[in-house]
């Protein structure tokens, strides 16, 4: 399958910018550059009915968060808590604006998104622990916040969906409060890096085999943290009693096959789980709808199942 040539043209951009690989960059400079890079592919925001930013107590201070509910919603709405991508080193609230206000708008609920700690300045388990008590947090202000506190669903892209699997089993095992649904786009859920789609050529893509790598090595503190499942949440001692899923995965991407391995483990375990794999699509795209027609399509599949995940939980 060929790369849709709307994506071709977000890598011409790139080229044309002279871009260099996220691994040849400091941290500090790959997340200047990505935020930057959002201002040419990411479409204006659209309205929703109320933006407010948060705070919340987490591990190592006060957390950021942000607070969208979408246009026409009305009462306690059910929320979805979103986690960004960005290889748990790059991202923030504002890279992924866009992306949380239009699933608050198509799901018909509010969204809050987490300003989690960043590696290398906070390695694994950082992020963990700040998502962890972001949920924990919602739950119990869900009466201040004006959501339902019976309807609360996790979800995020690549490293997102990564804390978001993690955020799952927690809730499961009662370390959390209960959420209802899990959403998981193009997740990251293995550390090791064994699957075969790794062994592909990617390298004219922004995310390669060689990035990853160079994302693991600033989030995890060793080698051995590969085999802690809250890093590889593919690695889980079982995935009976999880919340239903909604799973994207896409062709152009080194994590294709990790993302594909946990959608069949949950369906083996009985958990309801929707699987969408868009074959000539490359990762992160989701941010880039101002000239990746496909993005927005994405977006409102994944609010369509987390508005019917909602609805079901009623």
């Amino acid at each position: 399958m060929s790369l849709d040539p709307d994506a071709e043209l977000v890598l011409g951009m790139i080229r044309a910018s002279g871009r260099p690989p996220v691994q040849a960059l400091s941290p500090q400079q790959a997340r200047e550059v990505y935020r930057a890079s959002r201002k040419a592919v990411t479409p204006e925001p659209p309205d929703v009915a109320q933006v407010d930013d948060l705070a919340a107590p987490g591990p190592g201070g006060t957390m950021a968060l942000r607070m969208y509910r979408g246009l026409g919603s009305s009462g306690a709405l059910p929320v979805l808590v979103f986690f960004h991508g960005g290889g748990f080193c790059i991202g923030d609230l504002d890279t992924h604006d866009y992306v949380c206000r239009k699933i608050a708008n198509n799901a018909g609920c509010a969204v809050i998104s987490v300003d989690y700690r960043l590696a290398p300045e906070h390695r694994f388990p950082a992020a963990v622990e700040d998502c962890a008590a972001a949920v924990d947090w919602v739950g119990k202000q869900a009466q201040l916040l004006g959501i339902d506190r019976g309807r609360i669903a996790v979800g995020g892209d690549s490293a997102g969906g990564n804390l978001s699997a993690v955020m799952s089993h927690m809730a499961r095992d009662g370390d959390l409060p209960p959420v209802c649904f899990q959403m998981l786009l193009y997740p990251s859920v293995e550390m090791s890096m064994r699957h075969p789609s790794y062994r592909l050529d990617f390298s004219r893509l922004p995310l390669t085999p060689e990035a990853v790598r160079y994302f693991h090595g600033h989030y995890l503190r060793d080698e051995r943290d590969q085999a802690d499942w809250r890093a590889s949440p593919l690695r889980a001692a079982t995935f009976r009693g999880l919340v239903p899923a909604f799973i994207l995965t896409v062709g152009y991407d080194p994590l294709r096959d990790e993302g594909a391995e946990y959608a069949r483990l949950l369906e083996e375990n009985d958990v309801a789980t929707t699987f969408v794999h868009m074959s000539d699509q490359m990762h992160g795209f989701l941010t880039m709808g101002r000239v990746i027609g496909a993005a927005d399509t994405a977006l409102a599949l994944a609010a369509t199942a987390l508005a019917r995940a909602f609805a079901r939980a009623r």
